[in-house]
């Protein structure tokens, strides 16, 4: 089983930052990709940020030059800086990343998902 934990979510004013962490846990073989995901209210769910295992990263438009996406490859956790908030950015933020592990004796990448994390950026 492979679990995702996010954490730093919360309420800034338009302007201000905020930093997201997600780590991943437990019988992970391999983390192919990690990042983010955002869903506003009424809208759909969408790419924010990722990070493959190459290191190569993807950012949505809406946020290129004001977020950046690190990672800890040690400690199999990835960061979303925020910066440069905007109203837009309300969401619900969701960790996500496509990750084989050792209960599959084929090693499949699946889908895994974090529990969610509102970020709401007031003006």
């Amino acid at each position: 089983q492979v679990q995702l934990v996010e954490s730093g979510g919360g309420l800034v004013q338009a302007g201000g930052s905020l930093r997201l962490s997600c780590a991943a846990s437990g019988t992970i073989f391999r983390i192919n990709v990690m990042g983010w995901y955002r869903q506003a209210p009424g809208k759909q769910r969408e790419l924010v940020a990722s990070v493959a295992s190459t290191g190569t990263t993807n950012y949505a438009d809406s946020v290129k030059g004001r977020c950046t996406l690190s990672r800890d490859i040690a400690k199999n956790t990835v960061y979303l800086q925020m910066d440069s908030l905007k109203l837009e950015d309300t969401a619900v933020y969701y960790c996500n990343g496509i990750i084989s592990d050792y209960s599959d004796v084929y090693r499949r990448p699946r889908d895994y998902w974090g529990q969610g994390t509102q970020v709401t950026v007031s003006s």
